[in-house]
């Protein structure tokens, strides 16, 4: 009887009897479209006019949907080779992405999983076992409030604890935490905050600790928090001083989104480790990378096997994906003004629209534009100010997806000047319905 009763709750909201979507409540969500083709910064949808892509189908689609270059490098790589167990053999695509990808962020070995969350598992499970292997264990990990690493039991440890967590919070493990201070224009106290957690931060380092944890210049689903390069320095200058590795989640900022082909740079950081995803294939398939230092990967080598990582999974080094991951460098070396430039692109949109009354805390780094809605309702995810403007927006044939209050656009670096003008007006549409 329950079962036949969720059906048919399910089958009313339009997802059917099978389907489970993320990030969803079937019960009080309106009812799905179906998606029949992606082409550029568009999604054609079945029965209805299309709508522009201004959030990159969760920030995935990097040059585009469908981008005929990135789709014939993973059709020719299926021709020759579509998998092949990793632990006992090597490939091609596997290791031109590995030398790329070593060249382009300083740190020597790359070890392959699956998506953005295992990433930073990997990365989490390298910097523990890294003083395990020379019996100096060290327990403490550092993260900051407001963080968002994915949703597998470790990388949900290291971020928020919120309404995503709850159900879990007895199982995951302790992290201290210091304070994000996020700016914006026109902040001006943003040194006190800075010092603030730099203050904290020192204090915690006096623990032992095993690493600290960031996603650089943006905590993405933790509602696009930027900071300056210039904290994230002093950063990296306290971390050296107590011996603490240094993780950068890149998942999100990798990749041009923030400006430079990785956001640590422009902060002339060099993290220990590094956790990418998300537009490392352009959007196509799922692939998850860890960048190691050289050091760390020499501490898993021996003679004993406990020195071994034990971690792998069955699609380990997809040839695909790796097809994928290099067709989209190829298209980022060949055009890197795309990504290089795009913030002036937003930023003559974002001026006028930080005029208006209704929003605050206007920000922008590289291809993502981010400000908050004023008003006393809740903050956060379940703020409704972003439904509102959701669905105005796509009712005028742009897909959004806020973020509680805050408001965001991240588009594909192929959107026209055309598309993105639309954007921004259908985000003044959907203030002026507040």
């Amino acid at each position: 009887m329950n079962n036949q009763i969720s059906n048919s709750t399910s089958n009313q909201n339009g997802w059917g009897p099978n389907l489970w979507p993320p990030f969803t409540q079937i019960a009080s969500s309106p009812p799905p479209q179906r998606v029949i083709k992606g082409s550029g910064a568009m999604l054609y949808l079945e029965n209805c006019d299309p709508l522009i892509d201004a959030i990159s189908s969760w920030w995935v689609t990097l040059h585009g949907h469908s981008h005929p270059y990135i789709g014939n490098a993973i059709s020719q790589q299926a021709k020759d080779l579509e998998q092949v167990i990793f632990a006992d053999f090597v490939h091609p695509q596997a290791e031109k992405l590995a030398n790329r990808l070593s060249d382009l962020t300083g740190l020597q070995r790359l070890f392959f999983s699956d998506n953005g969350s295992t990433a930073v598992e990997v990365a989490l499970k390298i910097a523990c076992q890294f003083w395990h292997n020379q019996g100096k264990p060290r327990n403490q990990i550092i993260a900051f409030n407001g963080a968002y690493h994915g949703d597998t039991f470790g990388a949900m440890a290291l971020g928020e604890r919120n309404l995503f967590s709850k159900p879990f919070e007895n199982m995951l493990f302790p992290v201290k935490r210091i304070p994000w201070p996020s700016t914006w224009w026109g902040d001006e106290n943003f040194e006190d905050h800075e010092q603030i957690a730099l203050n904290e931060l020192e204090i915690a380092l006096g623990t032992p600790t095993a690493a600290l944890v960031l996603e650089p210049l943006v905590q993405g689903a933790g509602g696009m928090a930027m900071v300056r390069p210039a904290f994230l320095k002093q950063i990296e200058s306290l971390v050296r001083q107590s011996e603490t590795l240094l993780i950068a989640d890149e998942v999100l900022t990798g990749f041009g989104r923030c400006g430079s082909l990785f956001a640590f740079e422009q902060a002339d950081i060099k993290p220990d480790l590094i956790s990418l995803s998300k537009g490392l294939t352009g959007g196509f398939l799922p692939l998850g990378v860890t960048m190691s230092s050289e050091e760390i990967y020499q501490a898993f080598v021996g003679e004993n096997p406990e020195l071994t990582l034990w971690h792998g999974h069955s699609f380990t080094a997809n040839p695909l994906g790796c097809a994928a991951a290099n067709a989209s460098l190829d298209l980022l070396t060949e055009s890197p003004d795309s990504y290089l430039n795009f913030e002036s692109r937003h930023l003559k949109h974002l001026k006028e629209l930080s005029e208006n009354p209704k929003i605050k805390k206007v920000r922008l780094k590289g291809t993502i534009a981010a400000f908050e809605v004023n008003g006393s309702e809740e903050s956060g995810y379940l703020n409704p100010s972003g439904k509102i403007i959701k669905e105005v927006a796509k009712s005028h044939g742009v897909f959004l997806r806020p973020l509680g209050q805050v408001i965001y656009l991240m588009p594909p670096l192929c959107i026209t000047e055309s598309e993105l003008k639309k954007c921004y007006s259908a985000i003044h549409l959907g203030l002026e319905k507040l």
